[in-house]
């Protein structure tokens, strides 16, 4: 608020302007930049930056390692196919089955599709994160909200019932898929994942599967 002239009365009734020097009303100011710093301390200390965690097979360092041997039964293929299709099948496919390759089962992202699929596969140990949060949320079990994603990490990385996905992607997939996917396995608390390179005959499984003829892999090539 400024204040730059003021009136006072001169002798026989008349008025005159008195000047005086500008002056300028700090306090509203500081009033607004107390408001405007809890402001930005608050929307700081609440937004938090949204990762994705992907499940990455370790490096092997030693050549002669031997790569971790998976069980078949709890194997789980999914692929990511074009036109936005999405396959898959258990268990486990040599190169030399070739002639005798599974059908692939195609479903889609929806919540009546794979997710539906992998919530019945992985039953036990979603059992078991529903009730842990239950328990935490009624009182039963007292952690911090810190310790809540600590203690669900627990309980997959100690699960041995659960299915073991590996997710790989056609050559004409896109990047989107690869995201509806990645959310569908933390939807569902798919605790061992992870994306490894489709092989050659699981091309072909998907070709058979989508239609794909030779003269429409020479133009997708």
């Amino acid at each position: 608020m400024a204040e730059i002239i003021q009136e006072e009365k001169g002798g026989g009734g008349k008025k005159r302007a008195k000047k005086l020097l500008p002056h300028m009303d700090m306090t509203p100011m500081v009033d607004l930049m107390m408001l405007l710093i809890t402001f930005f301390m608050l929307t700081t200390s609440l937004s938090k930056a949204k990762v994705m965690e992907i499940t990455l097979p370790d490096k092997i360092t030693d050549p002669n390692q031997e790569a971790p041997k998976i069980s078949a039964s709890r194997t789980l293929n999914i692929i990511l196919g074009p036109n936005d299709k999405l396959y898959w099948y258990p268990g486990a496919v040599k190169p030399e089955d070739f002639n005798n390759l599974p059908p692939l089962m195609e479903t889609d992202y929806g919540a009546d599709g794979i997710r539906r699929m992998l919530l019945e596969r992985n039953r036990s140990l979603a059992k078991k994160i529903d009730d842990f949060n239950m328990d935490v949320i009624s009182g039963k079990i007292k952690i911090s909200q810190d310790s809540v994603q600590g203690a669900i990490r627990l309980l997959k990385r100690v699960d041995d019932t659960g299915p073991i996905v590996l997710v790989k992607a056609y050559k004409n997939a896109n990047y989107g898929n690869f995201v509806d996917i990645l959310d569908e396995m933390n939807i569902t608390g798919i605790a061992r994942y992870t994306f490894m390179k489709i092989a050659w005959y699981e091309e072909s499984m998907v070709e058979t599967a989508a239609g794909i003829t030779s003269t429409a892999k020479a133009s997708a090539n």
